[in-house]
């Protein structure tokens, strides 16, 4: 019963990231084309992204494609603006 209460803390604590349409992120690994940098187009519980180098779209989890960021280039924040 106490692993059961302390996964689910675990789970509840993690951080979720605010993802934004017109974002560009640079991941941990690279596209086949040899970028790895990707803009954010569409962003839900799948998140659409676009390869800045050949232009070839997908759609990913959003918490593998959060585990995958290693940072954010361009960020569309409208709370900035």
């Amino acid at each position: 019963m106490t692993m059961y209460i302390d996964l689910f803390r675990l789970e509840c604590t993690m951080k979720i990231l605010k993802l934004f349409v017109g974002d560009v992120v640079e991941m941990k690994k690279n596209h086949p084309c040899g970028s790895n940098q990707f803009k954010i187009l569409r962003v839900g519980s799948d998140v659409r992204v676009v390869c800045l180098n050949c232009s070839r779209d997908m759609t990913l989890d959003r918490i593998k494609l959060e585990k995958s960021i290693k940072r954010f280039i361009v960020s569309s924040n409208p709370e900035n603006e």
